[in-house]
């Protein structure tokens, strides 16, 4: 990781902070779908880790899906264009679904994707998110669990990427921003 470390500006969270969040996050998950149909939907590629790491803790049948969206590109800044690029293979009926995020900040891409998949038959359509940047919400979106809040940088590490690199930094990383611009 020497190499990846050094264009990191700061560590935001660390390895352990990330297991007690999805210790935390699987178990409040147990509670609340208990008796539930519980289908965890993964969007690609940034949640794959994540939601690896949450799946172990939450004390449930479940099943696992997941769906590619694009919105990025390899810029830093969401376009606002939402483009499906891996659909999920589940018929939703009768399904609770939640849909795992790496990192919320606009909002535009969940809202376009909870509201295709709400017309699909699901039961209920709840997000969990490992990172929140509320204070880039340009739609009304609120998640229904949150890992942590993080600063308006351009975080990377543990699933989160720029221009596909840095994923497999075991930490949350603020990149450098000569790196990005």
């Amino acid at each position: 990781m020497a190499n990846l470390d050094n264009d990191i500006k700061e560590v935001l969270v660390t390895k352990d902070e990330l297991q007690k969040i999805n210790e935390r996050i699987g178990a409040q998950i147990t509670k609340d779908f208990e008796g539930k149909n519980l289908l965890v939907v993964g969007i690609l590629k940034g949640s794959l880790y994540f939601m690896a790491d949450i799946t172990r803790y939450i004390d449930l049948p479940l099943k696992l899906d997941f769906l590619a969206v694009s919105s990025y590109g390899s810029g830093t800044t969401s376009t606002g264009s939402v483009k499906i690029v891996k659909d999920i293979d589940i018929d939703l009926t009768g399904y609770d679904v939640l849909l795992v995020e790496d990192i919320l900040d606009s909002g535009r891409t969940l809202s376009y994707v909870r509201k295709m998949l709400s017309a699909r038959g699901a039961n209920s359509i709840s997000i969990v998110t490992l990172l929140d940047k509320p204070e880039r919400r340009v739609v009304d979106l609120t998640p229904d669990y949150v890992g942590c809040d993080v600063p308006d940088e351009f975080v990377v590490g543990y699933g989160l990427d720029y221009d596909q690199q840095y994923r497999n930094i075991p930490y949350i990383g603020a990149l450098k921003r000569e790196i990005y611009e």
